[in-house]
């Protein structure tokens, strides 16, 4: 067993079985996982980023209306199918993990319509990893959606890409929408 196919097990497992789960206990009665691309090695990139000398602070826009601060960090240039495709790079100025949300041309009809997420790292000789198979839904996409619900309360605050991170290229790799079968 890879260890992709280990954390989506793990992850299947939260989201089931812990109380700190993004799912309500009625929706955790019937989940039967997480739906995902299959492991996409070209999609696992180690690349330098192109980092902003002056890191300016950033508000990016929550699902509730709220903001959140981060500081754009840099970007990095990549190639999907032939298809050049570039995306920035926020940092937490608090815990200062490296905060990559995005939107590509998935979206929404096999991933969630607000974006995914990926938490990069550091790698070896001022190099990045970026390893889309790793992207993710964030919480807000487990709620009942507005289509689904006009009256639904959302029960998260996630951050929104912001527009220069929707792509026009698509990301076969990573999680898919939840509310396909559900």
């Amino acid at each position: 067993m890879s260890l992709l196919t280990e954390a989506r097990q793990q992850k299947d497992v939260f989201f089931k079985y812990d109380p700190q789960s993004p799912l309500t206990p009625e929706q955790r009665k019937t989940f039967d996982g997480l739906k995902y691309y299959p492991e996409n090695p070209a999609l696992r990139i180690i690349t330098p980023i192109e980092e902003y000398e002056d890191k300016q602070p950033v508000t990016l826009i929550t699902s509730t209306g709220s903001a959140r601060e981060y500081l754009k960090f840099g970007r990095f240039s990549f190639v999907v199918d032939g298809q050049s495709a570039t995306l920035q790079v926020y940092q937490d100025p608090e815990d200062g993990y490296f905060f990559l949300p995005f939107v590509d041309s998935t979206a929404p009809e096999e991933t969630y319509g607000a974006g995914r997420y990926l938490e990069i790292e550091p790698a070896a000789g001022g190099q990045f990893l970026i390893d889309f198979n790793n992207a993710y839904n964030p919480y807000c996409a487990y709620n009942e959606p507005y289509e689904v619900n006009p009256y639904a309360v959302q029960r998260w605050s996630c951050p929104l890409p912001p527009r220069e991170n929707y792509l026009k290229v698509r990301i076969e790799a990573g999680e898919k929408k939840y509310y396909e079968d559900h």
